[in-house]
């Protein structure tokens, strides 16, 4: 619960300090709410990287996106059926496919100070382009959502405390969750990666769920997407990088067959649901059932792994 408000307040304080000094809407949900949301994540990751944590911090990015398609976009779709009409987001689609094949294929060398380089400066890149949207789709359909969701009337001393407030709230919940969760693993006798992929990819992704949900209700389909869609994009380039940065680290096979391919299955699925072709893209009540049925299945296959003894 700390973990959901922290991240809430934070991503209020930093839109609204950005509002204050006349950034517009558009880039500001682009750009800083995505961000926002992705920073539970980026901490954990920190935190578990610098700890010596590798698995865990990979586990957390890769089962957060996991998460996100799965199960948090899965129950939003439940809640509502989502139509997505914003052409920005169909622009976004197919970039966070091609970022998703490239960390994968990055991934069968190990993750290097060098691959860690390259996703920061695709980073770069992708938050430079993002601006060009911002200054290109000030009609689009995300634009009028995003208007009403970003506070107008915070002054900039209470957008100032929210985001520290917010921060410091971020910075003790992440930690208290990288202990709990090494101590789960050391427990059960499971590796930090499997409790990364599970139980802490949850943990982080509960903004996300948080943030759909009320976007959805709202009547906002295209904001809940796009939540999905830039945390998924930050996830990549700004957490799961960070482990080679502290030192390069090998990947267990498991991660190149198991849960690299549901991933990048799942942002397929993504793709044709939320692109449409011709139409709008549109994830029905019955579609988003069977994304948590996916999700649920994944993590029954995760679990199973985890608690079957390895014979030889």
């Amino acid at each position: 619960m700390v973990l959901v408000v922290s991240a809430d307040k934070f991503v209020i304080g930093t839109a609204s300090i950005a509002r204050n000094m006349g950034v517009s809407t558009l880039l500001i949900g682009l750009t800083i709410v995505g961000l926002g949301t992705s920073a539970p994540e980026i901490l954990v990751s920190a935190i578990a990287s610098f700890e010596g944590n590798g698995g865990l911090a990979i586990g957390n990015a890769l089962g957060s996106n996991i998460a996100n398609i799965g199960l948090i976009l899965g129950l939003t779709a439940m809640v509502s059926p989502l139509v997505v009409h914003s052409g920005l987001l169909k622009r976004e689609l197919p970039v966070l496919a091609l970022i998703c094949l490239m960390c994968f294929l990055l991934a069968f060398d190990g993750l290097s100070i060098g691959d860690s380089i390259w996703m920061l400066i695709v980073l770069g890149v992708f938050i430079v382009w993002l601006i060009q949207l911002a200054r290109q789709g000030r009609q689009d359909e995300l634009t009028k959502e995003l208007e009403a969701e970003i506070p107008k009337d915070i002054s900039m001393f209470k957008a100032i405390v929210y985001t520290l407030l917010g921060l410091f709230g971020l910075l003790v919940s992440s930690r208290i969750l990288v202990w709990s969760a090494v101590n789960i693993a050391e427990a059960f006798g499971v590796s930090d990666m499997v409790i990364g992929l599970t139980i802490v990819a949850v943990g982080t992704s509960l903004p996300e769920l948080a943030a759909s949900i009320t976007s959805v209700l709202k009547g906002e389909d295209d904001l809940a997407v796009g939540n999905i869609i830039g945390s998924n994009v930050y996830n990549l380039l700004a957490v799961y990088s960070l482990p080679g940065f502290v030192a390069g680290i090998r990947l267990d096979e498991t991660v190149l067959v198991r849960d690299f391919p549901v991933m990048l299955g799942l942002t397929a699925v993504l793709f044709i649901m939320g692109y449409g072709y011709k139409q709008v893209g549109r994830i029905s009540r019955g579609e988003g059932g069977l994304l948590v049925l996916a999700y649920m299945s994944y993590q029954w296959v995760v679990y199973h792994a985890a608690v079957t003894p390895v014979t030889t």
